[in-house]
């Protein structure tokens, strides 16, 4: 079985969808064998693709703070790994960004999970992360499975996306901070401590 870093390589220098891609394959992740904290998030955006470090944006900003974790602390791969859906910018869409590629999830995730044994909690942010290790488990809406946080413990913890452009969506659901912010912020800490 290859390493990490070689398998790390080999993706970084993935170009499977180029013809996908209108800004070009620039692949964004981090991960380390001692992880303990993995986020799988949709796919970097224009602004983390053009820089290369991981939500290095707004929903960067507010996704640490739903942590309760420093910068530095979010940054360290032994700490915290961050596998998208999609590790290149997909490109726009008529509403925000395009959805992740399906190919990183399908030819890189496994290989990838499987050299990192110390994760003991998987963020899944976002439906497409829902599905895909959800599975039918999931609830048959974004809200119901974020409200259903518990039914997934302690391996995964599902959540909105952390982006901007869902501030409707937590004013709408002030549960989300009261109830479930403050659960996520204790099973962080614990595993950070």
């Amino acid at each position: 079985m290859k390493s990490l870093n070689s398998l790390l390589s080999e993706i970084r220098g993935c170009d499977i969808c180029t013809d996908h891609l209108p800004a070009g394959p620039n692949p964004v992740l981090s991960a380390h064998e001692q992880a303990r904290i993995l986020i799988i998030g949709q796919a970097p955006g224009k602004r983390v693709h053009e820089t290369g470090i991981p939500w290095h944006d707004p929903s960067g900003d507010r996704l640490r703070e739903w942590l309760q974790i420093t910068k530095a602390q979010f940054y360290d791969p032994k700490l915290v790994a961050i596998v998208p859906m999609g590790f290149c910018y997909p490109g726009k869409g008529r509403s925000g960004d395009l959805p992740p590629r399906p190919e990183c999830s399908e030819t890189w995730h496994a290989e990838l999970l499987e050299r990192m044994p110390e994760v003991r909690l998987t963020l899944l942010l976002s439906q497409y992360a829902h599905a895909r290790y959800l599975g039918k488990r999931r609830k048959s809406t974004l809200t119901e499975t974020v409200k259903a946080w518990q039914e997934y413990g302690p391996a995964y913890f599902p959540l909105p996306h952390p982006s901007p452009r869902n501030n409707i969506w937590l004013k709408k659901n002030p549960w989300f901070e009261q109830q479930v912010l403050p659960d996520l912020r204790a099973c962080v800490s614990q595993i950070l401590a």
